[in-house]
């Protein structure tokens, strides 16, 4: 980026802030405040460990993002008796969000060199709705419990503020990130063994059952009914041969497994998998499947990390020229970075830039190819090229 270039971000992201009316987080005069400015160069610098009034002083939030008109804006996620002091040791700890981060550079199965950028963002949106089935299904929270922001950049933030979970230490965090992720378990240590007692028997047997009432228990049990649903609606011939996909099932044990299917239908519902010997082995696979397939695959350090730096919401980003949104909860099924994060204030005009890097790009719900050269865009657009390095600021 050129100094013509840095220059002109940043007085125009001064002017956005300047009219933006940016309030803080909840308990903003308790959390340390951070700040990265237009620096010079390829590196950045981080300006740290101020206080609320440090940064706001006798005005608002928004007065000082607009006279120090930074690239990126970030408040943490603890909050302190003095969160201005210089070392963490001397800010006195007291809470913190319970925070977490998924970044699509870092999702299962996508590559940045070959995934486009409106790709990566729809696939780490699905991964945020794997995220909120934990939140709400496994630990109950509500939806005013947590607050759902794009980040601005590759991913999704979720800050939880719920009762209870403000104290909890680096340890207990680390445990809620595992078991977000996909826990560190056995096949045994999900399924519920109890002992039988039967006529004729000399000894108890064991009945083992996946729980259906909530957990990765229950999560291996939906994709097993799932699949018994499939193939009891299968001809024979199809549904064996649709068993025999996974690993270790031969036809002898897909040919039971489909029959208990039609058999024991109720008793698979409620959870026993003992109907045969053959459905304890497919439920095997399944959990194996599961624990790969479910997981919500988020920065753990985010999670753990009790003194962690967030962006703030409604900021810019300052790699993309994009706002940092809180989105509600029933309006993430329609939204669209690439289109509801763009600033108004960045529309309906133009400017004149160079474009370094032809290509295609994917903005503001539409799909084209830039060419190298000097041309006029809509800013909002020319703002997106030259934050993410693809173009420079000419004279008008």
């Amino acid at each position: 980026m050129d100094e013509r270039t840095r220059e002109y971000l940043r007085g125009r992201f001064g002017d956005y802030y300047r009219r933006s009316g940016i309030k803080g987080p909840p308990g903003a005069s308790e959390r340390e405040w951070g700040h990265i400015p237009f620096t010079p160069g390829e590196g950045t610098t981080m300006v740290r460990h101020q206080s609320w009034l440090d940064i706001a002083g006798g005005g608002s939030l928004a007065d000082f993002l607009a006279r120090e008109q930074p690239r990126h804006v970030y408040f943490s996620a603890g909050r302190y008796t003095h969160p201005g002091a210089d070392r963490m040791s001397e800010k006195g700890w007291q809470s913190a969000d319970l925070v977490f981060d998924l970044d699509a550079d870092h999702l299962p199965d996508i590559d940045p060199a070959e995934t486009s950028y409106a790709d990566m963002l729809q696939a780490c949106k699905g991964a945020l709705f794997d995220l909120l089935d934990f939140l709400e299904n496994d630990f109950g929270f509500a939806d005013e419990d947590a607050t759902i922001v794009f980040s601005g950049g590759r991913g999704y933030h979720v800050h939880v503020r719920a009762d209870g979970i403000q104290d909890l230490g680096r340890d207990q965090r680390a445990e809620i990130a595992e078991y977000v992720r996909g826990p560190d378990v056995e096949f045994e240590d999900v399924v519920r063994t109890e002992s039988v007692e039967g006529i004729g028997l000399k000894n108890p047997a064991p009945k083992r059952t996946l729980p259906t009432d909530g957990g990765w228990g229950a999560r291996i049990h939906r994709h097993l009914m799932a699949l018994v649903d499939e193939v009891r609606e299968l001809p024979e011939a199809e549904a064996v041969a649709r068993l025999q996909e996974f690993s270790g099932v031969g036809e002898g044990k897909a040919t039971a497994v489909r029959q208990a299917a039609l058999d024991s239908y109720d008793e698979l519902a409620a959870g026993n998998i003992d109907v045969h010997p053959a459905l304890v082995s497919l439920a095997k696979v399944l959990f194996e499947r599961t624990l790969a397939a479910d997981g919500a695959p988020i920065d753990e350090p985010v999670t753990t990390d009790i003194n962690r730096l967030i962006r703030l919401p409604e900021s810019l980003h300052g790699g993309t020229g994009l706002v940092v949104t809180p989105i509600d909860r029933a309006a993430l099924d329609e939204f669209e970075p690439l289109v509801d994060a763009v600033p108004e204030h960045f529309r309906n005009h133009e400017v004149a830039v160079e474009v370094t890097d032809s290509g295609p790009v994917e903005f503001g719900g539409e799909a084209f190819t830039i060419q190298e050269g000097e041309c006029r865009l809509e800013e909002a657009l020319g703002v997106f090229l030259m934050t993410r390095g693809r173009a420079e600021k000419v004279t008008e």
